[in-house]
């Protein structure tokens, strides 16, 4: 793999100035896919501009005083994906990676109480020895539980804990979020779905959409904050 991305080959999904350097820190292989993420350099010096250059941002890192979803990060090309949880507890400032209604990354602050919470999409499970059934998360991350939970589902989750809070179960009437498609960073009630497609309503307008984009955030409206 490439250790190196052109800003002007980088994903549609990053928000960020094409045409300043030629060169933009690539994310290192992790949870998230490319489109999805961004590493942390970069967050801290493009989107936050807390730092003018990647050897600020790096100083920053090696001061531990980052985290991600409750764990302290150094290095600079960790993949932050959407929903992850980025705290400066020094600055007293947290954000949530969130995806905007034009389908592009974007940060969203949110609050001392909400930064211990996140959102994860259950995306497959594996039978364990003993009978137990892992649940593999969107984000990487695995949990056991005997609670009755379904591919598709999301799990409401406290952080670094991983203690799960509430199951937002994909159903009827469910409130969705959308990670690709034309639609992405929309949301919406989920009206139907039918095999593979799904149906979902936002401002008065029904639309058709994949049902492997949907991501429950909710079960009548939203658990966490999405906008501004």
């Amino acid at each position: 793999m490439k250790n190196h991305l052109k800003r002007i080959a980088s994903p549609r999904t990053w928000n960020i100035n094409r045409k300043k350097n030629k060169f933009i820190s690539r994310p290192n292989p992790g949870a998230h896919s490319f489109e999805n993420g961004q590493s942390l350099g970069v967050i801290i010096r493009d989107t936050l501009k807390l730092a003018s250059t990647m050897s600020e941002a790096k100083k920053i890192l090696n001061n531990k005083i980052v985290i991600v979803d409750g764990k302290r990060r150094r290095d600079h090309c960790f993949i932050v994906g959407i929903f992850d949880v980025i705290s400066f507890p020094d600055l007293q400032k947290n954000y949530r990676l969130m995806m905007d209604k034009k389908g592009r990354l974007s940060l969203l602050g949110i609050s001392n109480e909400e930064s211990v919470f996140k959102i994860s999409k259950i995306i497959g499970k594996t039978v364990l020895r003993g009978g137990k059934v892992q649940f593999n998360l969107y984000d990487g991350k695995n949990i056991i539980t005997e609670q009755k939970v379904s591919v598709g589902d999301s799990l409401f989750l406290s952080l670094p804990g991983l203690e799960i809070k509430k199951v937002l179960p994909l159903k009827k009437g469910s409130f969705v979020f959308l990670t690709k498609g034309k639609h992405a960073g929309s949301s919406g009630v989920l009206k139907e779905i039918k095999s593979t497609e799904a149906v979902y309503s936002v401002d008065g307008k029904d639309v058709a959409t994949a049902k492997e984009y949907l991501f429950v955030i909710g079960e009548k409206e939203a658990e966490i904050k999405i906008e501004n």
